[in-house]
């Protein structure tokens, strides 16, 4: 038991360790502004020595890598929960809501995702994995709607969905560069949430079984 169980408790302290400094990371982000990470920073804040940083991060891109993921991964499981949770009609509406309410909640993580604060940071591969399922899961969903004649097939082109995110991310960006401080419920660019959500379905209606 002894030789089983000592890997897995050095494998959870350093999960542990690791969940730390990515929490540490972002509360001096919040203060000092997304590019202004300091390594040295974090290890103070956590009362190690700046080379202990580096058993687990190997440079300060590692740990916006780190955080990109964290970031990409919340965002996608909080719309799949959203969508689950509600009734067909109302799933887009739901995943966008929850995407709103993400993004407003952690606004660090939400400019080193769509922003791109950081110059010549890249996320990996691995990282960058995520936001391509959610992405998939977008695209998924408004299948749905074409295959239920509530769209036509051109909103789960290329330019489709590149409008939808464009449209979905403009307000929110501007929410967060005008208003910061505001909540989902009250943040005045927050309200065209639903009117985005209307042109795109109008900009899409369905044209099967129409004149053109």
């Amino acid at each position: 038991m002894s030789t089983a169980a000592a890997p897995d408790r050095r494998s959870r302290r350093r999960q542990q360790t690791i969940d730390e400094i990515l929490d540490v990371s972002v509360a001096l982000m919040e203060t000092e502004g997304v590019a202004a990470l300091s390594l040295s920073a974090v290890a103070r804040r956590l009362g190690m020595q700046p080379p202990s940083l580096y058993q687990y991060f190997p440079s300060k891109l590692a740990i916006y890598d780190a955080l990109f993921q964290r970031g990409a991964e919340q965002i996608r499981d909080a719309q799949r929960e959203a969508r689950d949770g509600a009734e067909p009609a109302d799933q887009l509406s739901a995943a966008m809501n929850a995407f709103s309410r993400w993004c407003m909640a952690n606004q660090v993580l939400t400019q080193l995702l769509f922003w791109r604060p950081i110059p010549g940071f890249e996320p990996s591969p691995e990282a960058f994995a995520p936001a391509v399922e959610g992405l998939a899961d977008l695209k998924a969903f408004l299948q749905q709607e074409v295959d239920s004649g509530q769209l036509d097939p051109g909103a789960t082109s290329d330019d489709g969905i590149a409008l939808f995110t464009a449209m979905t991310a403009g307000v929110l960006s501007q929410q967060m560069a005008n208003e910061p401080q505001a909540t989902f419920e009250n943040g005045r660019f927050m309200k065209l949430m639903p009117v985005v959500l209307e042109m795109f379905y109008q900009r899409y209606q369905p044209t099967r079984g129409k004149e053109k």
